[in-house]
């Protein structure tokens, strides 16, 4: 089933797999921590670049990082991280796959203290959704100060890549904040 050309949407996807990405998953409520673990991996992959670059690698993220299983990506070795660096299928940056693994294995520790990955990041928003009332992109802000709170409560549990206008991104993926412009057709159905 392809996305209706004809629906009022948000303007920042600009092609098909943004689109799809966009009408089906960007800003519905996620609670799996492996999905969270995903959009952890993947927008710490996207700062300084397009999320369309990311999207489009996303797939070969999947495979390369054990279908986002954080007990393996935790165990990811010299070896490993020295192969990714040759992957042509995604972001080859040594800093930001460092930070997957240092990722893993703060994203574990917080699994053990709070009984879900999902139980802790929710608990910046109240446990549901904020819902943002944006006429259009330019209202919507680049950080908050949830993203803010967030990211500095991350930092100082060891994660990387999780500056606050990364977290924010990553709210506004996994459905912590409903940033769908009020025209956008998925605005009214996330809001329900």
């Amino acid at each position: 089933m392809s996305p209706s050309p004809d629906k009022k949407r948000c303007d920042w996807p600009s092609n098909p797999l943004a689109v799809e990405y966009h009408d089906r998953e960007w800003g519905v409520p996620v609670r799996d921590d492996r999905t969270l673990f995903e959009f952890l991996i993947l927008e710490g992959a996207q700062a300084g670049l397009s999320w369309d670059t990311v999207l489009a690698k996303r797939g070969h993220y999947q495979k390369v990082y054990d279908g986002f299983d954080p007990a393996r990506v935790a165990r990811h070795d010299a070896k490993k991280k020295a192969k990714l660096m040759l992957d042509a299928g995604i972001i080859r940056n040594r800093a930001k796959i460092e930070a997957a693994v240092v990722n893993a294995q703060a994203f574990l520790l917080v699994q053990k203290e709070f009984g879900s990955f999902a139980a802790y990041i929710w608990g910046f928003v109240g446990g549901k959704p904020l819902q943002g009332r944006r006429k259009d992109r330019a209202e919507v802000p680049a950080r908050t100060e949830v993203s803010d709170a967030l990211s500095k409560d991350l930092k100082k549990r060891g994660f990387k890549f999780v500056g606050t206008t990364i977290m924010y991104a990553f709210m506004q993926a996994t459905g912590m904040v409903n940033d769908h412009v009020a025209q956008c057709f998925r605005h009214r159905e996330l809001r329900k």
